[in-house]
C-alpha cells in the first residue's frame, strides 16, 4: 500500500521559513560575544562580511527561545529579591573604540545571596543537555570560553567586578548559576585582540590548515577557507577601497567619503574584490584589477566585469563568447 507522503509545505517547514527569509542582518560591530572564538581568520571575515552565516529555521528558532528566556529569567530572580536593571530594550551598551562593542544581557544591583550589595553583570545562556552537563561539570571558563571572555569584557567595559552566569537548560530546565570575577588581563587581551582584527587590512592565518580539525569542520568559513577562496559576498567591506577605521567608521579611498552600514551592506558598481578574499593573483591596470585565474584573466572594475558577475561565476568570466555577448547585449554573468 502506497503512504500519502507529508505535505510539502507543512506548518513547520512554513514556520522555519519564515525565521529563514526574516533573519537578522549581521552586526556592525566586532562583537564581545564573538572575541573569545579561537579562530582570528574566522572573526576577521565575519567582520567583513566576506562569510556571512546563513543558519536554518530550527536555529533561528532556537535562538529566539534564548532571547525569550531572558525576560523569565529576570522574573526569577526579581522574585527572590535581586533588583535587575538594565533588560531588554534598556540593555547597557559597552564600547572600546576601533569597532569592538557590545550589549549587556543585565546589571544586578543587589540581592545576589553570596553577595547580596554587590553589583553583578548579568549573562543568561540557554543550553543543550550535553553542553548543560559539561558546564554543570567543568564551570564556564573551561566549557564555554566564548562565554567567559563576552563577561569579562562587559565587567570591565561596565566598571563591575562581579558576574553572574545564568544558564538554563533546555532539555530539562535545570538551572546553573556560577559568579564569575573580573580579570582584566583576560578582558584587555580580548578589547586589543578586537582592535587589531578589525582595524587590519589583511586577512589573518586561520586557526588550523586542517579542513578535518574539529573546530574548523562546522565553521561557516570552511568552504572558503579549504576549498573556493573566494568570498560570496559583495559590499563594502570585502571591497579594496574600503577601510575600516580607528574611530569606529569605514572610508571608501575610491569616493573619499565615510560610509554608514546601509551603505556598506549595498556596496557599487566600482567595487573590486579585496585581494585576500580571491584566490588568484592580480596586477593593477589603471582603475581596474586584472585577476589572473588558471582559466585567463578577469578584469574587475567600473568598466570592466563588475564584482558580483565573479563571485556569480569566475569560469564564465574568463569565456571569449561570454565576452562578446555580454558586450553585444550590455549583459551581465549571473551564474
Amino acid at each position: 500500500m502506497a503512504i500519502i507522503p507529508e505535505p510539502v509545505n507543512s506548518i513547520s517547514a512554513l514556520i522555519d521559513k519564515n525565521y529563514e527569509d526574516n533573519q537578522e542582518p549581521p552586526r556592525p560591530h566586532m562583537g564581545c560575544s564573538t572575541l573569545g572564538h579561537p579562530c582570528d581568520r574566522w572573526l576577521w571575515l565575519s567582520f567583513r562580511l566576506a562569510v556571512v552565516e546563513k543558519f536554518q529555521g530550527r536555529i533561528l528558532r532556537l535562538f529566539k527561545r534564548g532571547q525569550n528566556e531572558e525576560a523569565t529569567v529576570v522574573a526569577n530572580l526579581e522574585a527572590i529579591g535581586m533588583k535587575v536593571t538594565k533588560t531588554g530594550a534598556n540593555q547597557s551598551r559597552v564600547s572600546f573604540g576601533s569597532h569592538v562593542s557590545g550589549s549587556v544581557d543585565g546589571v544586578i544591583e543587589y540581592g545576589v545571596p553570596e553577595a547580596p550589595n554587590t553589583k553583578h553583570v548579568l549573562e543568561i545562556k540557554t543550553h543543550g543537555l550535553k553542553s548543560f552537563t559539561s558546564l554543570e561539570k567543568d564551570g564556564v571558563k573551561k566549557s564555554k570560553p566564548m562565554h567567559y571572555v563576552q563577561m569579562q569584557m562587559y565587567m570591565k567595559g561596565l566598571g563591575i567586578d562581579r558576574a553572574l552566569y545564568y544558564a538554563v537548560c533546555k532539555d530539562d530546565d535545570r538551572i546553573y548559576t556560577e559568579r564569575v570575577k573580573l580579570d582584566e588581563v583576560v578582558a584587555d587581551k580580548a578589547i586589543t585582540r578586537g582592535h587589531r582584527l578589525a582595524t587590519t587590512d589583511r586577512m589573518p592565518p586561520p586557526l588550523s590548515t586542517d579542513p578535518s580539525w574539529f573546530e574548523c569542520k562546522f565553521c561557516a568559513a570552511h568552504e572558503f577557507c579549504n576549498k573556493t577562496k573566494l568570498t560570496k559576498q559583495v559590499n563594502c567591506r570585502t571591497c579594496a577601497h574600503s577601510t575600516a577605521k580607528e574611530d569606529s567608521t569605514w572610508f571608501c579611498e575610491q569616493y573619499e567619503l565615510t560610509l554608514d552600514f546601509e551603505q556598506q551592506k549595498m556596496g557599487c558598481a566600482a567595487h573590486i574584490l579585496h585581494p585576500d578574499i580571491v584566490p588568484w593573483k592580480y596586477t593593477s591596470d589603471g582603475d581596474a584589477v586584472v585577476w589572473h585565474t588558471e582559466h585567463g584573466d578577469i578584469r574587475n572594475g567600473l568598466e570592466d566585469f563588475a564584482s558580483t558577475e565573479i563571485v556569480a561565476n569566475p569560469l564564465g568570466c574568463t569565456e571569449p563568447k561570454v565576452k562578446e555577448l555580454r558586450e553585444m547585449f550590455d549583459g551581465r554573468v549571473v551564474g
